[in-house]
Parts: C-alpha cells; sequence; structure tokens
C-alpha cells in the first residue's frame, strides 16, 4: 500500500494490557481554592530511565546559494487518519543525548548529515493532554559535504516517510498551501512559521 492510500479501517477501545506506547492515568488533584479534583490525562511508557525528555524535533536548515531550506517530511499518522506535515523528530534511546539522538534520528529519516547548532529548553507538546515533551535541536546541514550528495534514509519497517524541502522564508505560504490541499500541519511547523512571520512584521 502506498503512502497515500493509507487508512484508518476501524477503532476500538485499547485494553491496558494491549498497550505498548501509553497509558491512560487519572490525576487527583487540588486546585488553587483547596477543592478536590481529578484529571484524565495519557502517559508515554518509553521515557528512558536518566532521560527528562521523550524525544526530538529537529530543524534541520541546508545551506544553500539561493538561501536557507528546512527540511520537512510527509508521513501517515493513524490517529489523524491523515498524512501529516511534520518536522523530523524521534524517540530517545537508553543513555542517548538529545543532540546524538536528533542526528541519528535525521540521517535515519532523511539520510542528511548534519551538526548541531543549539537546542531549546524542554517542550511539552499538549500539556492539557498528555505528559509527552521533547527538546527541538537545531541542525546545520552541510549541502557540500560527500555524505549529503547522494542520500540514503534508514528508515524502519513501519515507516513511510517522503522528505521534501521548503524555503525558510516561504514557510507559513507553505503551510496555508498544504493545509488547502488536505494535509494536517503539525503544531511545530506551525509554530515555527509563525515565529518567522512576527519576526518579520516586527523586524525582530
Amino acid at each position: 500500500m502506498a503512502e497515500g492510500e493509507a487508512k484508518v479501517i476501524s477503532t476500538d477501545p485499547l485494553h491496558e494490557n494491549e498497550a505498548v506506547w501509553t497509558k491512560l492515568v487519572k490525576k487527583t488533584y487540588i486546585d488553587p481554592k483547596g477543592v478536590t479534583r481529578t484529571w484524565e490525562s495519557a502517559e508515554r511508557t518509553t521515557r528512558p530511565k536518566g532521560s527528562d525528555i521523550d524525544g526530538v524535533g529537529i530543524v534541520a536548515i541546508l545551506e544553500k546559494e539561493t538561501g536557507p531550506e528546512i527540511v520537512l517530511q510527509k508521513q501517515y499518522r493513524p490517529p489523524l487518519d491523515k498524512i501529516v506535515i511534520e518536522l523530523p523528530a524521534g524517540l530517545i534511546d537508553e543513555g542517548e543525548t538529545a543532540e546524538q539522538a536528533a542526528i541519528r534520528e535525521l540521517k535515519e529519516e532523511t539520510g542528511y548529515v548534519g551538526k548541531v547548532i543549539e537546542m531549546s529548553p524542554v517542550m511539552f507538546n499538549d500539556p492539557g493532554f498528555c505528559n509527552t515533551n521533547l527538546r527541538m535541536v537545531h541542525v546545520s546541514v552541510d549541502m557540500s559535504l560527500p555524505e549529503n550528495q547522494d542520500l540514503k534514509p534508514e528508515l524502519e519497517e513501519n515507516e513511510f516517510i517522503e522528505v521534501f524541502l521548503v524555503k525558510l522564508d516561504a514557510l507559513w505560504e507553505e503551510c496555508i498551501k498544504l493545509e488547502a490541499e488536505g494535509y494536517a500541519i503539525d503544531a511545530r511547523i506551525a509554530n515555527l512559521a509563525e515565529g518567522i512571520e512576527i519576526a518579520k512584521r516586527f523586524k525582530l
């Protein structure tokens, strides 16, 4: 089945003994007025011991004579039953640093070999629903290097990823165009694009 043909064929409750990656929990807490309340949320079960994050997102910028371009991906995501426009990303392995995970995941998913430039604070994706978190790792990709000429991604059997490039200064317009074409836009890309537009508007 080609990536564009992927689709959800059924949705059923997930029993706790079947869950591999996540679990649902009920939190009991006291609010600022002293009232006891409960909250339903999800938690990842895969965070390595000693790590403060589940994974990394990768802002990979290609240095080109025509201007910087960002590496994006198209990947089908069953929770949305849509192809999602995403940044390269992945879970951190046991004993790995965020920087190491970013370089590894970028190479595996896109074939590009990059150099870490900087890293964000710990970011929480949807704190009202789950405890999943990550660090955004900014990576520079030198297109003059031989290893970035003949790209060889190392995708897993269940990964179907299409890599493409977008000019960094046109990211906002590209997000709008892709949404109109039926793609879902990952919040991390949308936030980055919005930040670029705000910087332009206020000449930051």
